[in-house]
């Protein structure tokens, strides 16, 4: 395997980082969505050869936390301060996969960064790697503003793509990496949650008020379910969802570094959006910075996030750019998933098919996902129901209460579906 270990290397600007981030890196087989254990993880400041952490994933594909220097947290508080994230670049290796670089994965100080890296069998005897690339948050790059749109759409007559009745989150997203009239970019296929994931780790900092990321996720659910609801490209004669430019849409980037507090909003919530009286599509919210581009009747991300410390709710911050007479909605219906959430949080001492439909869905998981034991279908919620609970919940990046509420019931859901649809592929 290639060396990195050059000490004199990679150590300029390490002395202003101030303050600290965490990193963990997560190993799946690109060709089944297996998790890779045993892989060789090393961790060097951006374009550098100097080895700062050196890990190995587990049977779940996941390396330890490490913590990585970040810059100091007030960089992300208002536009023109220095560069509010550090760089760092990953890479991933084990013998019988293709090494793969990941370039410019971002640390920001006092968060989790999750970066998930797509192995794929070595076919050859000789040593190959694959870059990926992680471009900057959209607030500091380099990026196209929104062409403005109307906010609410005209649908097209019934003859046309439109078949809902009413907003549906769907189980995958296909993502045109380029503006649509490209028709050499690619076409990514991404589950739902894990595109508004994607979304809003490009479009806003993880380091923002509490109240700011959970209306900008609001807003761009909205936007999302628009095109969804309209299908608006696919009405253009598209093939395609929605794109990853910002002058057409939001900005997307695949295998792009995911932060666990932005995760955590999008599980809780990503099944509603935002909308007005008297129409039945979700509001195509659009949004800009607010400092480099004005836009009257948006949500400005910068302002967005001085109401938040003002202590505005997610609705209140909404309702300040979009109208008082905003509200929020919740699809009835999620694609893909065997059973819908049963309105109450399953916890110790609870009985019935709901309890037993997780207990299947967890032992099928555990298949894949080994560090989950084994556990009794009885429909009873006891202890071992309760420590399967926590372990997924520790695996999959979500609050460790061994209580199944809405964002454990549809991430187990969601699992449940994706390892099935792994086993059909063997």
């Amino acid at each position: 395997m290639t060396q990195y270990n050059n000490p004199a290397a990679g150590k300029a600007g390490m002395n202003e980082m101030i303050d600290r981030g965490r990193l963990q890196v997560q190993c799946f087989d690109a060709s089944l969505g297996n998790p890779v254990s045993h892989v060789n993880v090393f961790v060097m400041p951006r374009l550098s050869s100097y080895i700062i952490g050196q890990m190995s994933t587990d049977s779940s594909g996941q390396t330890p936390e490490i913590t990585l220097p970040a810059p100091p947290l007030e960089y992300s508080s208002a536009p023109g301060f220095p560069q509010p994230f550090s760089t760092y670049d990953i890479v991933a290796a084990r013998e019988d996969f293709d090494t793969v670089v990941a370039e410019g994965v971002q640390i920001f100080p006092g968060a989790k960064a999750i970066q998930k890296i797509n192995l794929r069998r070595r076919k050859y005897s000789y040593e190959a790697s694959q870059a990926l690339i992680i471009p900057y948050p959209v607030l500091w790059g380099d990026f196209p503003p929104k062409n403005p749109e109307s906010a609410v759409k005209e649908l097209p007559p019934s003859s046309g793509f439109v078949v809902l009745t009413e907003p549906v989150i769907p189980e995958t997203i296909i993502v045109h990496d380029g503006i649509p009239t490209n028709s050499s970019a690619a076409n990514y296929y991404v589950p739902f949650k894990d595109y508004i994931k994607n979304v809003a780790s490009c479009e806003i900092y993880c380091t923002w008020p509490s109240n700011t990321i959970h209306a900008n996720i609001l807003a761009i659910l909205s936007f999302t379910l628009n095109r969804v609801y309209t299908e608006w490209y696919r009405n253009k004669g598209f093939d395609f969802t929605i794109t990853g430019s910002t002058a057409y849409d939001q900005a997307f980037s695949y295998g792009r570094t995911i932060f666990e507090d932005i995760a955590f909003v999008v599980d809780e919530i990503f099944t509603t959006y935002i909308t007005k009286p008297n129409i039945r599509q979700p509001l195509l919210a659009q949004y800009c910075d607010g400092q480099r581009v004005i836009c009257p009747d948006w949500l400005s991300q910068w302002g967005s996030k001085d109401l938040g410390e003002q202590g505005y709710s997610p609705i209140d911050i909404l309702r300040y750019y979009y109208g008082n007479e905003v509200y929020i909605s919740e699809a009835q219906k999620v694609e893909g998933i065997p059973l819908s959430f049963p309105g109450f949080n399953l916890l110790s001492g609870s009985v019935g098919e709901a309890v037993r439909t997780i207990q299947e869905q967890l032992n099928r998981i555990s298949d894949n996902y080994p560090a989950i034991h084994k556990i009794k279908a009885d429909g009873i919620y006891g202890e071992t129901t309760n420590n399967a609970v926590k372990k997924f919940q520790e695996i999959f990046q979500l609050p460790v209460t061994g209580i199944v509420d809405f964002a454990t019931w549809y991430s187990i859901s969601n699992i449940y579906v994706a390892v099935n649809k792994m086993s059909e592929l063997l």
